[in-house]
């Protein structure tokens, strides 16, 4: 009879522990789920931005002669005042 209680009291370990396997297993996957959606959802703004960050960089590109720009009207003001002066004006 002894024989018999151990081997239930072995059985009602075994399930215990396999209960609070399975247990804690559901609860990482519940907490890990949401992150990767979330990770997902990230990853496609991410490349949404990217885009729009490539785009600003095409579109501000010729702002890189403006220093140009400026020097060629400070060229032309500085004829135009010359101009002005030996029309007497």
């Amino acid at each position: 009879m002894t024989a018999e209680l151990l081997a239930d009291d072995s059985l009602t370990g075994w399930a215990i522990g396999y209960t609070i396997g399975i247990v804690v297993v559901l609860v990482v996957v519940a907490l890990v789920v949401p992150i990767l959606f979330l990770a997902r959802s990230i990853g496609q703004q991410a490349l949404a931005i990217d885009d729009a960050l490539q785009q600003a960089v095409t579109n501000t590109a010729p702002l890189a002669e403006l220093h140009t720009t400026i020097e060629s009207a400070d060229v032309i003001v500085a004829g135009l005042a010359h101009g002005r002066e030996r029309l007497g004006g």
